[in-house]
């Protein structure tokens, strides 16, 4: 089956969007979601004028703030649970665990850092609510986070689908997403081979 994210974009309209944010921002299920291509082609569309640009973007803030807020509420709330829950195909102890080590990594920036990272972006507000992070300071990290990546993003789609000849978006989207793709999974897949050689040793 073809996945193509303009046309699921131009299908959804803006609470697609939103919703799609909201999920990978603060839920258990939306770790697997396609946040930073989300935005990107989202804006890409939005400067051929299909969607309005700053209405994508306020409510993609939005979204990925209170998202942020319902992982840190689960993870206030239920997450000395999460070690103890058998993996399953949508819970999986590892994504917790790397946030972790994420957080002793980058400490309080983690929750703006972490935006840009897949997997983590999702586990990070429920690991801060775990404990790692009183929710004044969290909110406040949030919010700059959310505005960076959502704001960001989608007019780094806006403006470069502004600079390019209009004959020539469709050849240039797709290898354009696909590239988005394979940058925010590079710090994970850094992670595995830094992991993996170490365990060599």
């Amino acid at each position: 089956m073809h996945f193509d994210l303009p046309q699921l974009i131009k299908s959804l309209g803006y609470f697609g969007v939103w919703a799609i944010i909201f999920a990978e921002s603060g839920l258990l299920i939306g770790f697997f979601l396609p946040g930073d291509s989300l935005l990107f082609t989202a804006g890409f569309i939005a400067s051929q004028n299909l969607l309005n640009v700053w209405i994508l973007m306020i409510g993609a803030f939005i979204c990925a703030f209170l998202g942020d807020n319902v992982g840190y509420t689960t993870g206030h709330r239920f997450g000395r649970r999460l070690f103890q829950r058998e993996d399953s195909w949508l819970f999986h102890r590892k994504h917790v665990v790397k946030t972790q080590q994420f957080y002793q990594q980058y400490g309080k920036k983690t929750i703006v850092l972490a935006r840009f990272v897949p997997i983590v972006r999702t586990f990070a507000p429920i690991v801060a609510g775990l404990g790692a992070m009183e929710y004044r300071t969290f909110l406040f990290y949030n919010l700059i986070g959310g505005f960076v990546w959502t704001f960001g993003i989608t007019l780094l789609g806006y403006f470069l689908g502004k600079s390019l000849p209009a004959e020539q978006l469709d050849k240039y989207l797709l290898p354009i997403i696909g590239l988005i793709i394979v940058l925010s999974l590079l710090p994970s897949i850094l992670h595995v081979i830094k992991e993996y050689r170490t365990n060599k040793k």
